[in-house]
Protein backbone atom coordinates (compact mmCIF):
# COMPACT_ATOMS: atom_id res chain seq x y z
CA UNK A 1 0.00 0.00 0.00
CA UNK A 2 1.79 3.24 -0.71
CA UNK A 3 3.04 5.60 2.04
CA UNK A 4 2.26 8.81 -0.30
CA UNK A 5 -0.49 11.34 -0.47
CA UNK A 6 -3.11 10.83 -3.07
CA UNK A 7 -6.06 13.61 -3.55
CA UNK A 8 -9.16 11.60 -5.28
CA UNK A 9 -11.74 13.76 -7.19
CA UNK A 10 -14.39 12.52 -8.60
CA UNK A 11 -15.91 14.12 -11.65
CA UNK A 12 -17.71 16.78 -11.83
CA UNK A 13 -21.43 16.10 -12.10
CA UNK A 14 -23.33 15.29 -15.92
CA UNK A 15 -26.91 15.35 -16.60
CA UNK A 16 -26.72 11.33 -16.51
CA UNK A 17 -26.02 11.85 -12.99
CA UNK A 18 -29.08 13.89 -12.35
CA UNK A 19 -31.54 11.81 -14.38
CA UNK A 20 -29.68 8.82 -12.25
CA UNK A 21 -28.90 6.84 -15.43
CA UNK A 22 -26.18 4.11 -15.44
CA UNK A 23 -23.54 5.79 -17.09
CA UNK A 24 -20.52 2.87 -16.28
CA UNK A 25 -18.14 4.26 -19.47
CA UNK A 26 -20.08 6.13 -21.93
CA UNK A 27 -18.49 9.11 -22.31
CA UNK A 28 -21.00 11.92 -20.89
CA UNK A 29 -19.62 14.97 -20.17
CA UNK A 30 -19.88 16.99 -17.03
CA UNK A 31 -22.68 20.35 -17.07
CA UNK A 32 -22.31 23.58 -15.94
CA UNK A 33 -22.84 22.21 -11.92
CA UNK A 34 -20.08 20.10 -12.61
CA UNK A 35 -18.15 22.46 -14.15
CA UNK A 36 -18.28 24.32 -10.97
CA UNK A 37 -18.02 21.32 -8.53
CA UNK A 38 -14.56 21.03 -10.62
CA UNK A 39 -13.44 24.28 -10.02
CA UNK A 40 -14.26 24.64 -6.16
CA UNK A 41 -12.23 21.25 -5.68
CA UNK A 42 -9.37 22.75 -7.56
CA UNK A 43 -9.68 25.71 -5.42
CA UNK A 44 -9.60 23.43 -2.12
CA UNK A 45 -6.86 21.12 -3.51
CA UNK A 46 -4.44 24.47 -4.30
CA UNK A 47 -4.65 25.70 -0.53
CA UNK A 48 -3.92 22.07 0.30
CA UNK A 49 -0.36 21.40 -1.95
CA UNK A 50 2.49 23.59 -1.09
CA UNK A 51 4.55 22.61 -4.32
CA UNK A 52 2.28 20.99 -7.34
CA UNK A 53 5.53 20.41 -8.73
CA UNK A 54 6.36 17.30 -7.18
CA UNK A 55 2.81 15.71 -7.32
CA UNK A 56 1.44 13.56 -10.51
CA UNK A 57 -1.90 14.19 -12.06
CA UNK A 58 -3.66 11.61 -13.52
CA UNK A 59 -7.19 10.88 -14.44
CA UNK A 60 -9.29 8.53 -16.38
CA UNK A 61 -9.65 8.73 -20.14
CA UNK A 62 -13.15 9.44 -20.40
CA UNK A 63 -14.15 12.93 -21.10
CA UNK A 64 -15.74 13.88 -17.76
CA UNK A 65 -12.79 13.27 -15.90
CA UNK A 66 -10.66 14.68 -18.64
CA UNK A 67 -12.43 18.06 -18.14
CA UNK A 68 -13.01 18.08 -14.48
CA UNK A 69 -9.09 17.45 -14.21
CA UNK A 70 -8.46 20.25 -16.67
CA UNK A 71 -10.84 22.67 -15.25
CA UNK A 72 -8.83 21.70 -11.70
CA UNK A 73 -5.35 22.19 -12.90
CA UNK A 74 -6.71 25.80 -14.23
CA UNK A 75 -6.89 26.85 -10.76
CA UNK A 76 -3.66 26.05 -10.06
CA UNK A 77 -2.31 28.35 -13.28
CA UNK A 78 -0.99 25.09 -15.20
CA UNK A 79 -1.72 24.01 -18.38
CA UNK A 80 -4.48 22.26 -19.00
CA UNK A 81 -3.43 19.04 -20.41
CA UNK A 82 0.04 18.23 -18.56
CA UNK A 83 -1.36 15.05 -16.84
CA UNK A 84 -1.38 11.36 -17.27
CA UNK A 85 -4.57 9.40 -18.55
CA UNK A 86 -4.94 5.74 -16.70
CA UNK A 87 -7.32 3.25 -18.30
CA UNK A 88 -7.60 0.91 -14.88
CA UNK A 89 -9.41 4.68 -13.55
CA UNK A 90 -12.23 4.16 -16.00
CA UNK A 91 -15.97 3.97 -14.80
CA UNK A 92 -17.18 0.43 -13.47
CA UNK A 93 -18.70 -0.87 -17.07
CA UNK A 94 -22.22 -1.76 -17.15
CA UNK A 95 -22.51 -3.25 -20.25
CA UNK A 96 -25.48 -3.51 -22.25
CA UNK A 97 -27.46 -1.48 -19.00
CA UNK A 98 -25.58 1.66 -19.52
CA UNK A 99 -28.04 4.57 -20.56
CA UNK A 100 -30.65 3.30 -19.34
CA UNK A 101 -32.29 4.19 -15.64
CA UNK A 102 -32.81 1.36 -12.31
CA UNK A 103 -36.87 2.06 -12.88
CA UNK A 104 -36.03 1.16 -16.43
CA UNK A 105 -34.47 -1.85 -15.85
CA UNK A 106 -36.60 -3.12 -13.30
CA UNK A 107 -39.57 -2.58 -15.60
CA UNK A 108 -37.64 -5.23 -18.44
CA UNK A 109 -34.90 -6.90 -16.53
CA UNK A 110 -36.89 -7.52 -13.09
CA UNK A 111 -35.24 -10.96 -12.52
CA UNK A 112 -31.45 -9.35 -13.11
CA UNK A 113 -32.31 -6.23 -11.27
CA UNK A 114 -33.17 -8.06 -8.37
CA UNK A 115 -29.82 -10.42 -8.49
CA UNK A 116 -27.54 -7.03 -8.29
CA UNK A 117 -29.62 -5.58 -5.97
CA UNK A 118 -29.15 -8.76 -3.58
CA UNK A 119 -25.14 -8.59 -4.30
CA UNK A 120 -23.87 -5.79 -5.58
CA UNK A 121 -20.62 -6.54 -5.48
CA UNK A 122 -20.61 -9.39 -7.37
CA UNK A 123 -22.91 -9.09 -9.97
CA UNK A 124 -21.99 -8.75 -13.36
CA UNK A 125 -24.48 -7.25 -15.98
CA UNK A 126 -24.53 -8.26 -19.33
CA UNK A 127 -21.32 -7.56 -21.34
CA UNK A 128 -20.23 -5.20 -18.19
CA UNK A 129 -17.75 -5.55 -14.70
CA UNK A 130 -19.01 -6.54 -11.25
CA UNK A 131 -17.40 -4.45 -8.39
CA UNK A 132 -15.13 -6.85 -7.19
CA UNK A 133 -13.35 -6.85 -11.12
CA UNK A 134 -13.33 -3.17 -10.77
CA UNK A 135 -11.43 -3.57 -7.57
CA UNK A 136 -8.97 -6.10 -9.11
CA UNK A 137 -8.50 -3.27 -11.90
CA UNK A 138 -7.97 -0.54 -9.42
CA UNK A 139 -5.78 -2.18 -6.98
CA UNK A 140 -3.36 -2.91 -10.06
CA UNK A 141 -3.02 0.82 -10.78
CA UNK A 142 -2.60 1.71 -6.82
CA UNK A 143 0.10 -0.82 -6.49
CA UNK A 144 2.43 1.59 -8.97
CA UNK A 145 1.57 4.53 -7.35
CA UNK A 146 5.20 5.88 -6.22
CA UNK A 147 4.48 9.36 -6.03
CA UNK A 148 1.93 12.18 -4.63
CA UNK A 149 -0.92 12.48 -6.75
CA UNK A 150 -4.10 14.36 -7.78
CA UNK A 151 -6.40 11.81 -9.15
CA UNK A 152 -9.69 12.38 -11.18
CA UNK A 153 -11.58 9.51 -11.65
CA UNK A 154 -15.34 7.77 -10.68
CA UNK A 155 -18.06 6.92 -8.16
CA UNK A 156 -17.31 3.44 -8.84
CA UNK A 157 -13.78 3.60 -8.48
CA UNK A 158 -13.95 5.32 -4.84
CA UNK A 159 -16.82 3.32 -3.53
CA UNK A 160 -13.67 0.60 -3.98
CA UNK A 161 -11.05 2.20 -2.54
CA UNK A 162 -13.26 2.92 0.51
CA UNK A 163 -13.48 -0.86 0.65
CA UNK A 164 -9.72 -0.79 0.05
CA UNK A 165 -8.19 1.94 2.19
CA UNK A 166 -10.86 1.76 5.30
CA UNK A 167 -12.26 -1.93 5.25
CA UNK A 168 -15.61 -1.15 4.64
CA UNK A 169 -17.58 -4.49 3.41
CA UNK A 170 -18.18 -4.41 -0.50
CA UNK A 171 -21.83 -4.82 0.05
CA UNK A 172 -21.57 -1.90 2.05
CA UNK A 173 -19.22 0.00 -0.01
CA UNK A 174 -21.53 -0.15 -3.28
CA UNK A 175 -23.73 1.60 -1.78
CA UNK A 176 -22.20 4.64 -0.70
CA UNK A 177 -22.79 7.94 -2.07
CA UNK A 178 -19.60 9.30 -3.48
CA UNK A 179 -20.19 13.50 -3.52
CA UNK A 180 -18.75 15.41 -6.48
CA UNK A 181 -17.83 18.60 -4.80
CA UNK A 182 -15.10 17.34 -1.49
CA UNK A 183 -11.87 15.32 -1.44
CA UNK A 184 -10.87 12.02 -0.89
CA UNK A 185 -7.92 12.11 0.72
CA UNK A 186 -5.29 9.14 1.21
CA UNK A 187 -2.53 10.09 3.40
CA UNK A 188 -0.49 6.64 3.66
CA UNK A 189 -1.93 5.53 6.75
CA UNK A 190 -5.85 7.08 6.77
CA UNK A 191 -8.46 7.94 4.64
CA UNK A 192 -11.11 10.28 5.04
CA UNK A 193 -13.15 12.87 2.91
CA UNK A 194 -12.44 16.65 3.28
Amino acid sequence: MPHHTIYFVRHGQTDWNVELRYQGQMDIPINETGRGQAAGNGRTLKTLIDDHEKWRFIASPLGRTRETMEIIRKQFGLSAHGYEIDDRLKEITDGLWEGYTHAELEAAHTKDVDRRDADKWNFRPPNGESYAMLYERVKSWLRHIEQDAIVVTHGGVLRVLDHHFLGTPGLEAVHKSVPQDRIFKWDGTDARWQ
